[in-house]
């Protein structure tokens, strides 16, 4: 049986730890769509400095994966706990330095180079900490554990909040020489006092009684990827096409739509307070919608989510080319705050629920991160299908949108339900209808 008391400090440390995480994950995307072009790629045109610096936005998140393969390897081996300070401590560090590093004027094609490098590590944190966050709570937890998972999913949100507010309120404190020159580092340099706060929180959860249960039973057999690709392939396979068209859907709103925006004219500072409101709502939508999945089952929101999401894609670019603050910021809230979180809300609970106890941080971690790489490679994508039209091309981009919709349609139905199910008896159950 699980303690209350440690439910309620797992919860609360995997959604800091989410918050943590994604502040700097995140605000990276806001400023590679904002500053590096012109900091660390200012030798180059303005579109190409933009599909660039897109560019190493997208590095950290091809790095996720093999994050989520090294930390939940050990993870299912020593424990989930461990793993966590691990993966805090270097997001922490990485965008630190990053707030510290020297631009393309001053020590020339290492700054990008070295950028590059500190984003990958970015990646690898992230890429191991989401699973763990999201299994200290659904292992935590005796029920209600779509609610309880979700907080490591909102946390993605309300640390977008942060950095862009972080990032905002830099800009709205300085003219744009001076916000270019040095007032971008600042929300980089907070890092480290979120650091210090995620650690002291986390120091205070005990390892999970789930994974307690099974590490006491007997040693794995197997290494967790063998044992997850031999086992669970089908699960795994249909895992990512549920969780692409989230993260698609993602990385337009986050970071495609905030440059699409500066592009047609919108001022910075009113992109990213549209952003800002979204991401604030969003927290709630993913909390709500997680919540009543537990109730109804995760297949019903999500599939009910990707036909929405698929719907709202053609309304994005008008609504954001209109000219009005307004239609822009409903642009940014319907999707982020509502449509969204229908499908990204229950992934977390989702992902636990497919794989067994002692292959369940890597099986997870891996179908989440790898899907993940539509966040990171969509902007990349939708920039270069822009440049290569002109300037236009929003209708493909809809389509590409309703297509990972369509995807995530298709692999919800062939996933059989698995809200009901017991994580410490889940050894085996692949999660695939049959």
């Amino acid at each position: 049986m699980s303690d209350p008391t440690q439910l309620r400090r797992a919860v609360a440390s995997s959604f800091l730890g989410s918050v943590i995480e994604y502040y700097d994950f995140l605000l990276y995307a806001t400023a590679s769509a904002l500053v590096f072009g012109k900091v660390f790629f200012s030798n180059l045109s303005p579109l190409a400095a933009t599909v660039a610096s897109l560019g190493t936005f997208a590095t950290g998140y091809l790095a996720r994966p093999l994050g989520g393969v090294i930390f939940g390897h050990f993870g299912d081996r020593l424990g989930r706990k461990r793993m966590l300070v691990l993966t805090m401590t270097l997001m922490g560090v990485a965008s630190t330095l990053i707030g510290v590093l020297p631009t393309y004027d001053q020590i020339g094609t290492l700054a990008p180079v070295v950028l590059v490098l500190l984003r990958v590590a970015q990646g690898v944190a992230v890429g191991g900490e989401w699973g763990g966050a999201v299994l200290m709570s659904a292992e935590h937890a005796t029920g209600r554990r779509g609610l309880w998972a979700s907080f490591t999913n909102a946390g993605a949100p309300f640390g977008m909040l942060l950095s862009t507010a972080a990032l905002n309120g830099s800009a709205a404190m300085m003219d744009e020489q001076a916000f270019l020159s040095w007032g971008w580092r600042i929300p980089f340099l907070l890092s480290i006092v979120l650091l210090a706060i995620g650690l002291f929180v986390r120091a205070r959860v005990e390892e999970t009684p789930v994974f307690a249960s099974a590490a006491n039973a007997s040693p794995p057999r197997s290494a967790p990827l063998l044992d997850v690709l031999r086992h669970h392939p089908r699960a795994l396979l249909l895992g990512i096409g549920v969780g692409l068209s989230p993260f698609v859907l993602q990385g337009t709103l986050t970071t495609f739509l905030v440059s699409y925006g500066v592009q047609a004219g919108f001022a910075r500072q009113q992109v990213l307070n549209g952003l800002t409101l979204s991401s604030g709502l969003a927290v709630l939508g993913i909390v709500g919608w997680s919540a009543l999945s537990d109730r109804v089952g995760r297949r019903p929101i999500v599939l009910a989510g990707a036909v929405a999401a698929a719907a709202y894609a053609f309304a994005i670019f008008p609504l954001a080319g209109s000219g009005s603050v307004g239609l822009l910021t409903l642009a940014l809230v319907l999707g982020q705050s509502i449509v969204h979180p229908m499908t990204y809300g229950p992934l977390a609970a989702l992902y636990a629920e497919l794989f067994a106890t002692r292959s369940r941080y890597t099986g997870a971690s891996l179908g989440y991160q790898i899907a993940g790489l539509g966040a990171g490679l969509a902007p990349l994508l939708f920039a270069q299908i822009q440049a290569s039209t002109g300037g236009g091309g929003t209708g493909l981009i809809s389509a590409v949108i309703a297509g990972f919709c369509l995807l995530t349609v298709v692999c919800t139905v062939a996933l059989r339900e698995t809200s009901r199910t017991d994580l410490v008896s889940a050894a085996g159950h692949s999660g695939v209808s049959r």
